[in-house]
C-alpha cells in the first residue's frame, strides 16, 4: 500500500540510511526478498542482505551529497519521485519507482540516473 505520506517516510529514512551507510538503516527500508534494480535494464540486487551488500560496496560518503525530490505520481501500488543528487563536483537528475508494502517497506525500487552537463 502506497500513499504520499509512507513515501516521505521511506524517503526520508533512504536519505539517513545514504548519510549513514548503517547496515540496520538500509536493511530496515527494504523487505526480505525485495528487488533493487540499480539500472532498469541490469539484473536487480535481490534480497535485503544482497541489497546492503551493493548498497555498501558503493556507498557515498556521509554528507557527501545533498537530495532534493517531488512525487510524479503516488498510487495505491507505485510511487514515482523526480530528485536531485549534487555532490561537490557533479549533479545527477534521478527517477525513483517504488513499491512498497503494508509496512512501508521496500519491496521493489528502480532508479533511473542522468549526470548533467559539466559547465
Amino acid at each position: 500500500m502506497t500513499d504520499l505520506s509512507r513515501v516521505n517516510a521511506w524517503i526520508d529514512a533512504y536519505v539517513r540510511a545514504w548519510n549513514s551507510n548503517d547496515r540496520a538503516h538500509i536493511s530496515a527500508l527494504f523487505t526480505e526478498d525485495a528487488a533493487y534494480y540499480t539500472t532498469p535494464f541490469d539484473p536487480p540486487w535481490r534480497g535485503r542482505e544482497e541489497i546492503v551488500s551493493g548498497w555498501l560496496d558503493r556507498r557515498d560518503e556521509p554528507g557527501e551529497t545533498t537530495f532534493t525530490w517531488a512525487p510524479l505520481s503516488v498510487t495505491g501500488e507505485v510511487a514515482v519521485i523526480q530528485g536531485t543528487t549534487a555532490y561537490p563536483e557533479r549533479v545527477y537528475s534521478n527517477l525513483w519507482v517504488i513499491r512498497l508494502d503494508r509496512a512501508g517497506r521496500c519491496r521493489e525500487f528502480t532508479e533511473w540516473w542522468m549526470e548533467h552537463p559539466r559547465s
